[in-house]
């Protein structure tokens, strides 16, 4: 018989894990990791727009037009800048695919509270103590990339690893520190929703239980 336990710390455990892999996915996807000096530009030029406000920006990777011998498109790909961002991407990309496992989890943690015998809210949260780790990893390999050709032509000729001379980091960059913060957050919520959902009160046998 599956009881429906819910309770605040359960709760919240559920929709923060879900929002912190939403969080690292989008942060990961986004092109706005680095932001470059601003440059002009003729298109923005004619539409009247004052040039100084056009700031190009540089995701983890980058989506290119692959050209063949006679400078023909053949195709699209991607583009990492660096080892160390496509090192940084491995650690983020498994950081989050742990913690959206964890997420999709989650939801069944109303319902299913063991997993061969085995607490769910304690194994959730020794996932998401390691995806947090990668994560925080992943965040520490990115800046070693910024001497890179492609940052340099971003950034200027000062450019050198964790120092992006002209750039300026952008919102992808803190939502991915906010992400792995919280993160280690839910690892230690996890233990309080085990504990809410072990209570006496839980044991009386019915088959929705709310509890405060």
């Amino acid at each position: 018989m599956c009881h429906v336990i819910v309770t605040c710390r359960s709760m919240l455990w559920t929709l923060l894990s879900i929002v912190v892999a939403f969080a690292e996915l989008i942060a990961f996807m986004s092109p706005d990791w680095l932001l470059g000096f601003p440059r002009s530009d003729s298109s923005v030029s004619r539409a009247g727009v004052d040039s100084r406000d056009y700031r190009p920006s540089l995701g983890l990777y980058s989506r290119c037009l692959c050209r063949g011998p006679r400078g023909r498109g053949e195709g699209r790909g991607t583009e990492v800048a660096s080892g160390f961002w496509q090192a940084a991407m491995l650690f983020l990309a498994a950081g989050t695919l742990v913690l959206g496992c964890v997420a999709c989890i989650s939801i069944f943690s109303l319902c299913f509270q063991s997993i061969l015998k085995k607490s769910i809210f304690n194994i959730c949260g020794l996932l998401q103590a390691i995806a947090g780790l990668l994560l925080m990893v992943g965040l520490m390999l990115y800046p070693a990339g910024w001497g890179s050709e492609k940052v340099i032509s971003y950034c200027g000729p000062e450019a050198l690893p964790f120092r992006p001379a002209q750039c300026s980091l952008g919102w992808a960059f803190y939502a991915a520190i906010g992400g792995t913060l919280a993160t280690f957050l839910c690892a230690v919520l996890s233990a309080q929703a085990e504990i809410a959902t072990s209570s006496d009160k839980v044991q009386e046998g019915k088959s929705l239980i709310c509890l405060l």
